[in-house]
């Protein structure tokens, strides 16, 4: 019997996915819960719903066991998204952070460089999105943290050197070791249908120095260790400002999010800071985002922009598009 799970659940379970503390993973397990339609297709996804927020019950008293004087490595999400970038040693990714961003992190020719996560904001257009570096992952050793930084991303950029020879067997163990935690780089995010210990996140293969002419064999090699392996492929030339103005629209394309904006009824509209919500969000969407006060008391909203004619009443289902102007009416 199938699920039919509803579109509410559906949000509730990827922000449950994006969660980055066990309180948070609590509220949002419980909130699945309450949306889950309660017939036989649903059953196992009840029990296994109940069991995982059972251990989360217990994560959230280990972390307040655990107090001040463990370290955190948890960064707020900030902008229209998050994005890891992963990769093997000297694969690139701090130099694509320096290039992308406001950050300065060290970049140098030996390995091992970054030793902790270092975050930046990348512009696009009038929106900024948050990138993340991180320490390399090697066939030995993975730090504890970056599983939960990778699953709950919006999306991956797995960085690997055109120029090395050692590329396709670093990209390949990076690869390795997070599907070994039930983490998979994948063209879409979400939980794995038949098993939702299993995590996908969307991800690119970014080709660092990709116009090294020896480039494609490396490929090659790296995509014959992981035959499986469909990622959308972006090269890219980080002396060149033209490549890297590609890679920064990959990303943030890649993302899958609009731009809203809003006004006050008789005021004109301000087109700057405008909230960023997934493809196909709607005007009450906007609404929880705003505040949730707002989103229960909405009666109405005036859109202009591409989803409608210039300032015509639309409920809170109307389908949002990009650079909408919308007006709320509690």
């Amino acid at each position: 019997m199938p699920a039919n799970l509803t579109p509410m659940y559906h949000k509730a379970e990827d922000a449950y996915r994006r969660a980055q503390s066990a309180e948070e993973r609590v509220a949002c397990l419980e909130e699945m819960l309450r949306l889950m339609p309660k017939h036989k297709g649903t059953d196992h996804l009840q029990a296994d719903l109940k069991t995982r927020l059972k251990e989360t019950r217990a994560e959230v008293q280990t972390e307040k066991a655990a107090g001040k004087s463990a370290r955190s490595y948890r960064i707020p999400r900030q902008g229209a998204g998050t994005v890891i970038l992963l990769g093997g040693p000297n694969a690139g990714k701090s130099r694509v952070l320096a290039e992308l961003t406001n950050a300065d992190p060290e970049v140098a020719d030996y390995p091992f460089t970054t030793r902790e996560p270092l975050p930046g904001m990348m512009p696009w257009e009038d929106v900024k999105v948050q990138l993340i570096d991180t320490p390399p992952v090697t066939d030995s050793h993975v730090e504890p943290y970056l599983t939960g930084y990778v699953r709950s991303a919006d999306l991956v950029l797995l960085c690997f050197d055109g120029s090395s020879d050692d590329a396709p067997e670093q990209t390949s163990d990076v690869i390795t070791q997070l599907e070994s935690r039930k983490t998979h780089l994948a063209t879409w995010s979400g939980f794995d249908e038949e098993d939702m210990s299993i995590v996908h996140v969307k991800s690119l293969l970014i080709v660092t120095r990709g116009d090294d002419p020896d480039a494609d064999e490396r490929l090659t090699f790296f995509r014959e260790m992981q035959p499986n392996f469909d990622l959308t492929v972006h090269r890219v030339d980080l002396d060149q400002p033209d490549s890297v103005d590609e890679l920064r629209n990959a990303a943030y394309e890649s993302l899958g999010v609009i731009r809203a904006y809003t006004k006050r009824p008789g005021k004109p509209a301000e087109l700057v800071d405008p909230f960023t919500l997934p493809e196909g969000s709607t005007v009450e969407d906007l609404a929880l985002k705003v505040h949730r006060d707002l989103a229960e008391s909405l009666k109405h909203a005036k859109i202009w922009g591409t989803s409608a004619q210039d300032g015509q009443t639309v409920g809170r289902e109307h389908v949002l598009h990009d650079r909408d102007v919308v007006e709320m009416h509690a």
